[in-house]
């Protein structure tokens, strides 16, 4: 049977864990009461046993016509506060309890502690709540009265003009000079004007102006937000000219899906916190009974039944407003989003985990056993035809090893990546929470170990069967288009439109890398910049796939002529930009999160990104002259560079080498259980981030080619970036607990704007 310390820890809001009954430290407490009890009954003589039960006779007596009634031991306080409306309660001792005394009043003070504290956490989220919630309602009137209006529009219009006015309201714009990017103002007294005097339209939003904001999170919003801006400036001078007649403007139809969808992620958010709010009400009340109930049975008291009434009766336990405002939302959301279709409704506010086969074990297990097995015999046959030597043959490592090498950083990372979701489980760190993903469809670490195994095991079934055909004295003119095959097969996996192979998290990946490519565009989210970070650390493996690609899209595989593209100049130029490309969109990215949020240290990581770029160029340089003025600017640059990361890897990023901290050179905060492995993650990343030096030793192992040297520093950064995967995500998960943040924060789409202003 699992303890119910377990259950707790396993069942609680991870964000909010510092917001729970402190279970851990009750129990501490009620240990400490039954040692010292345990020594006190050891040091007193025993009562003889005729004395015994000379007093157990009295006590049995009822001569007194009733039974004696149990003394209370203990008086719970009910204290109002001063400073807010919450209430305090206090626990008054009304009977000597041995000689632990001491230890029990604290044990109550400490209880008394937990139940105020639990009081005034639920209090404040539920207020937070009710107010998201009566917001929401209004914004889903307001949606419901303009998609009412626009109804009416269309049924009115004549047959003839449906097809060009169907997608537009119209209504009168209200000329605001300091309007922001992408928003639209409405008049809605002069809207209801237009539909029969506003039947439909509440009287609560007459004499108001609504402005309608969807967020510029795309390209496409981006030049509508441009194109909205010069339509104000036509609408304000035509308005002008023309008076109240030329203030018009044409409501889109998508504006309004857009509000619409945004209304729905609000309520899906708002219920997920009141399911929240509600499992934080209902395990602090199992906790408050467990710990009461070892209570009584280390002291031998009746103190539960006391006690359990004050709890009962306090706030977090008797207030039925989240739930009747769970209730609400659930109808709104049957109502207006799901057709009056509660399980089709359920699937948006209750979608149900997916569940982990066994056999998803079993192929994990095959799958793994294929690739090492496979590994052996083609690194046996490497060894036997001396393909890796330092004199080996030319046109294997030049146009075969590339693709090996780049799926084996690629999947190399994807299995950290699995070790990683792995480790934030285990440690309860809300990854999917943090990178905003379906809980229905997000990878497990099972489901990424799979992709792995399964992925190096073709990679490497096919690697070997092509040096199998080459040992048995193919032309590489007959077999060179293996490789190229293989490729190609990955990319059209990737790019299916057919639901096989986990199709949510290949698209969820392209449109992140989409995301990134045009950062500039797009909002930037959590999981956008994550990404960009990874690739970062896949560099080689970018310059490896653009030599493949121009290998055999130029033809160059059909003649062997490997060094076609190492000629060409505008392949060169491409080959060194790809070595900026990471740092350039993570710069960009950096540059938009400072122009939405208008943080500085946003452009602080900008500076370090261009740091980068510039200790890049200063390679590529020194690559090309190979001069000692290039090579001392090679190490000022890389030092500088290496340093600024270092410092955002552990300050930032890690959030470490807080020097008050109570770990030292650590944070207060600590998931991991021992110290010394963040010591040991220290000095790690220290010791990877110095791989540059190669560059400047070019040391090499004897008799195994360069290239082979190269891939193993490439792989050493990717289990860099592995390790700071699991700290970044440990610190803003931490970020995320000290806010108490444990749903999304969703704008809306309306916002009411007096007349006058």
């Amino acid at each position: 049977m699992v303890k119910f310390s377990k259950q707790f820890e396993g069942q609680l809001v991870p964000e909010w864990k510092e917001a729970f009954v402190d279970y851990w430290q009750l129990k501490k407490d009620i240990k400490k009461i039954h040692v010292l009890d345990s020594q006190n009954k050891d040091s007193k003589k025993q009562k003889s046993a005729f004395q015994n039960a000379l007093v157990s006779s009295l006590r049995k007596c009822t001569f007194l016509g009733s039974k004696q009634r149990e003394p209370r031991v203990i008086q719970v306080h009910k204290l109002a506060a001063s400073d807010s409306k919450a209430d305090l309660y206090e626990t008054e001792l009304l009977e000597q309890f041995t000689d632990d005394s001491e230890a029990a009043a604290e044990f109550f003070a400490c209880l008394d502690l937990q139940l105020n504290k639990v009081n005034q956490f639920y209090r404040t989220k539920e207020k937070e709540f009710l107010e998201w919630g009566e917001n929401l309602k209004k914004q889903m009137a307001i949606l419901c009265e303009l998609q009412i209006a626009l109804k009416k529009q269309r049924g009115k219009k004549p047959s003839s003009r449906d097809s060009k006015e169907e997608e537009s309201i119209s209504g009168t714009i209200l000329c605001d000079e300091e309007c922001s990017k992408d928003t639209t103002e409405l008049g809605i007294d002069n809207l209801s004007e237009e539909f029969d005097n506003s039947d439909e339209v509440s009287r609560s939003t007459r004499m108001k102006n609504l402005r309608i904001h969807i967020p510029v999170t795309n390209p496409t919003r981006t030049f509508s937000a441009i194109t909205y801006l010069l339509w104000d400036d036509l609408a304000n001078q035509s308005s002008k000219k023309c008076g109240p007649e030329g203030n018009r403007l044409h409501i889109n139809k998508k504006k309004l899906h857009h509000a619409g969808k945004m209304i729905r992620g609000a309520f899906v958010e708002l219920y997920k916190g009141l399911g929240y709010l509600n499992t934080y009400r209902n395990l602090n009340m199992i906790a408050f009974v467990k710990i009461l109930k070892k209570f009584d049975k280390v002291t031998n008291k009746q103190v539960l039944p006391v006690y359990l009434r004050v709890v009962e009766s306090s706030y977090f336990s008797s207030s039925d407003k989240a739930v009747k405002l769970a209730d609400e939302v659930e109808q709104l959301f049957v109502k207006n989003f799901a057709e009056d279709d509660k399980r089709k409704a359920m699937k948006y506010l209750k979608p149900t985990q997916r569940t982990e086969s066994h056999a998803l074990t079993f192929f994990i297990g095959l799958f793994a056993g294929c690739f090492l097995a496979l590994f052996v015999g083609y690194v046996i046959m490497a060894h036997i035809t001396g393909m890796y030597r330092s004199n080996s043959n030319s046109v294997y490592m030049e146009t075969v090893y590339p693709v090996l090498s780049m799926f084996g950083l690629l999947f190399l990372h994807v299995f950290l990546y699995g070790c990683n979701i792995f480790m934030w489980r285990k440690t309860r760190i809300n990854y999917s929470f943090i990178f905003e993903l379906s809980p229905t469809k997000e990878l497990k670490y099972r489901d990424v170990f799979l992709i792995c195994a399964s992925s190096m095991a073709a990679v490497v079934g096919v690697m070997f069967l092509h040096l199998y055909l080459v040992a048995k004295g193919y032309s590489y003119a007959q077999v060179q288009a293996i490789p190229g095959l293989l490729l190609l097969a990955f990319i059209i996996v990737l790019t299916s439109p057919f639901n096989i192979i986990y199709k949510s998290s290949r698209f969820r990946l392209l449109s992140a890398l989409r995301n990134i490519v045009l950062s500039p565009l797009y909002k930037v989210a959590m999981l956008d910049f994550f990404t960009a970070d990874q690739l970062c650390s896949q560099i080689p493996a970018l310059r490896n796939l653009e030599y493949i690609a121009c290998y055999y899209i130029t033809g160059s595989y059909k003649t062997q002529d490997y060094n076609y593209c190492m000629r060409n100049t505008y392949y060169r130029d491409l080959a060194y930009a790809v070595s900026f490309l990471p740092y350039y969109w993570r710069s960009m990215q950096c540059a938009r999160r400072w122009f939405d949020e208008g943080e500085i240290s946003h452009l602080i990581n900008l500076g370090k990104y261009v740091s980068a770029m510039v200790a890049a160029g200063a390679k590529v340089a020194y690559e090309k002259e190979k001069g000692v003025g290039w090579l001392c600017l090679l190490v000022v640059l890389s030092t500088i560079s290496t340093v600024y990361q270092l410092y955002w890897d552990f300050v930032k990023d890690w959030g470490l080498l807080q020097f008050n901290s109570k770990n030292p050179w650590l944070r207060d905060e600590l998931l991991l259980p021992h110290n010394f492995i963040y010591y040991i993650s220290l000095g790690l990343n220290l010791v990877l981030r110095l791989a540059w030096l190669q560059t400047v030793f070019h040391y090499n192992f004897e008799k195994v080619d360069y290239r082979v040297t190269m891939l193993f520093l490439a792989a050493l950064e990717v289990v860099r970036r592995g390790q700071w995967n699991f700290y970044r995500l440990e610190n803003e998960h931490l970020n995320n607990a000290g806010k108490f943040r444990a749903v999304k924060t969703v704008p809306l789409p309306f916002h009411e704007v007096d007349e006058q202003d």
